[in-house]
C-alpha cells in the first residue's frame, strides 16, 4: 500500500467515524415544544391572583393527549382534554393565587400525557413560574 493510498484510507475512516458519531448524537424530535417553560411573575402581594398561559405544539408526529396536570394547591390549571393532532397547538391556562404564600417561590406544574415512551413509561413535561414577595 502506498503512502498516498494509506492517507486516503485513513481520511475516509476518519470521515466515516465523524459522520457516524454525529448521527448517534442527534436527538429525536421533541415530543412537544413549549413557547416558554418558565414565567417570571416578579413581585406579588399576598392575596393577589395572576394569570399566565403556556402554549405547546405537538411535534411528536402522533396524536397526544394530556392525562393529568398536577401543581401546588395555589395553582389552578385549565388544560385541553381532547386529542391534539401532530402540528397542532394546545395551551395551559394557569391562575396563581398568592393568598396562602408568605415567601418567594418557584412553582412546578407537572403535565403527564397519556402517550408513553417505547418502554411504557408515561411522557411527562414540566413548566414553572416564580414570584417574589
Amino acid at each position: 500500500m502506498t503512502h498516498k493510498t494509506l492517507l486516503f484510507a485513513l481520511s475516509a475512516l476518519l470521515h466515516l467515524a465523524c459522520h457516524t458519531s454525529q448521527k448517534a448524537q442527534s436527538a429525536p424530535p421533541a415530543f412537544v415544544t413549549w413557547d416558554k417553560k418558565m414565567v417570571e411573575l416578579g413581585p406579588v402581594k399576598r392575596g393577589e391572583k395572576r394569570s399566565m398561559t403556556y402554549e405547546f405544539t405537538n411535534t411528536s408526529g402522533e396524536n397526544v393527549q394530556i392525562d393529568i396536570v398536577d401543581a401546588c394547591s395555589c395553582t389552578k390549571v385549565d388544560f385541553p382534554r381532547g386529542v391534539i393532532e401532530p402540528g397542532k397547538k394546545g395551551r395551559l391556562d394557569v391562575t396563581f393565587d398568592s393568598t396562602e404564600k408568605e415567601k418567594s417561590e418557584t412553582i412546578s406544574i407537572t403535565i403527564v400525557f397519556k402517550n408513553t415512551h417505547a418502554n411504557g413509561v408515561p411522557r411527562i413535561e414540566f413548566v414553572e413560574y416564580k414570584f417574589e414577595f
